[in-house]
């Protein structure tokens, strides 16, 4: 049984499927670029085998136990990691058993859709996980992941991947992409610098992590001018290790253009834990202008991923930590918030600034016109909670009127979940490729027209604004 349709997401009328089929097999083959992501450099540096079905693709993924805890399963029964300490479900196959007897709440999402990719072209299984299925499906994966075939190098050239970006801590050090360049293996892994540790005065730990910055680096983190400079040494450190982009999770776009004085008397408040909330937002705002201004510098581009609120539950945070599941959209403004950076840096030769949001109500009113004028800047494809077939339309009919394709980076899969990364980029050239045919069949893009530009959604875009 095919657990897929063929032509999924393409339009149901006869000439645009036909249309949207034909553009989607001109480019289906090409390579994956992944310029964004959370894949662990280690799995590559190591090529381990992966363990258990469970914890391949249960346990890390939060698109899976989020809609599973919205139904009532715990965290525990799942394999989460407690943070607190707490006993949780060890055992791969119970848990597997539990996301089977659940399979079936994922329906109409994209994640079963992701899912169901991997167990067909992956794992070729032909019947759907359920209850029944469970124990079958279990073993049959588990079989797979003992052979060279499903090693992680071995699927990273299988998947076609040209090319895949992980994020890293500016404190991390890197050891497993230096074992990866050491290797001799020609899989091109390269690194990410996400400096939010010593940026956000909110995260835990903020006070000694500038005090290990300044370790690392040799940089007096007791100033502020010291602080820019260790910065300055980490992402050399990181580009001698392949890293062309840098990526800030920031909860709001806010940016600032402070004097260096006025920079230096906030950074003695917030150093010193006296900073009020206020002044941990003006400090978060001011940092982004200051890694702008770095980016100038060194020519790495810019991400700012803005618009989650955090943790949302006090009591999954406190169990559980970071990332699990309970960060939540919110409203996020970028006109105004961004007014500051763009007045520094907005004209600035070289320099790429690329903007996420989870704030679908801005795409139109603020995003694109935005990006249709500063030529700095560039959007980000819908990202995580609208990285889906509808969300991706909506994002391309919300943009394209104002910024046009080319003030766009084609797409990334911004994913912990290693076995989903094919299917992503499968929807992605899917959905693209119907609303190529959409314009096509309107009179509003030549057909020749529309093949290049899917090429240029798929492969070249990312490619070029990434630097890759």
């Amino acid at each position: 049984m095919a657990l897929l349709d063929d032509n999924r997401l393409f339009p149901t009328d006869s000439a645009g499927r036909a249309l949207a089929r034909a553009l989607y097999d001109s480019v289906k083959s090409l390579p994956i670029i992944s310029p964004h992501g959370h894949t662990e450099p280690r799995w590559f540096a190591e090529n381990q085998p992966f363990p258990d079905p469970a914890r391949l693709i249960v346990v890390p993924d939060h698109y899976i136990f989020r809609m599973l805890v919205s139904q009532g399963v715990g965290l525990a029964e799942l394999g989460v990691p407690s943070a607190d300490g707490a006993p949780v479900e060890t055992d791969g196959r119970r848990i597997w058993r539990r996301f089977a007897e659940n399979y079936h709440l994922f329906r109409g999402t994209p994640t079963r859709m992701w899912l169901d990719d991997t167990f067909q072209n992956l794992f070729g299984l032909d019947v759907r996980l359920s209850a029944a299925t469970a124990d079958a499906t279990y073993d049959a994966i588990a079989e797979r992941l003992t052979t060279d075939a499903f090693r992680p190098r071995a699927l990273f050239e299988r998947f076609n991947v040209e090319v895949i970006a992980t994020t890293e801590s500016a404190l991390d050090d890197l050891a497993f992409h230096r074992q990866i360049r050491d290797s001799g293996w020609t899989g091109r892994v390269i690194t990410t610098y996400r400096p939010d540790a010593v940026t956000d005065p909110d995260v835990a730990g903020f006070a000694d992590n500038l005090r290990k910055l300044g370790e690392i680096t040799g940089c007096d983190t007791g100033t502020f001018a010291g602080l820019i400079a260790a910065h300055r040494k980490r992402r050399a450190f990181f580009r001698e290790h392949g890293a062309t982009a840098t990526d800030h999770g920031h909860p709001t776009a806010r940016t600032a253009n402070l004097s260096a004085a006025e920079a230096s008397v906030l950074y003695d408040r917030i150093r010193d834990g006296a900073g009020s909330a206020a002044d941990r937002e003006l400090f978060r705002a001011q940092m982004l202008t200051e890694m702008a201004k770095l980016s100038v510098e060194d020519g790495m581009v810019m991400q700012i991923h803005a618009g989650s609120f955090r943790n949302h539950s006090d009591g999954i945070f406190a169990s559980f930590g970071r990332d699990r599941g309970f960060d939540i959209p919110q409203p996020t403004n970028y006109v105004a918030a961004l007014k500051p950076l763009l007045d520094v840096c907005g004209l600035e030769k070289g320099f790429t600034l690329i903007l996420f949001t989870l704030d679908e109500t801005v795409y139109s009113r603020e995003l694109a016109p935005l990006a249709g004028a500063y030529p700095c800047l560039r959007l980000g494809p819908p990202w995580w909670f609208f990285d889906a077939p509808e969300g991706m339309k909506r994002f391309r009919e919300a943009v394209t009127e104002t910024a046009g394709f080319y003030n766009t980076v084609g797409f990334n899969d911004d994913t912990r979940a290693f076995c989903s990364i094919p299917a992503r980029h499968d929807v992605a050239r899917r959905v693209d490729c119907a609303y190529l045919a959409g314009l096509v069949t309107t009179g509003r893009l030549l057909e020749e027209e529309a093949y290049e530009v899917a090429t240029d959604l798929t492969y070249r875009l990312a490619k070029e604004a990434y630097r890759l």
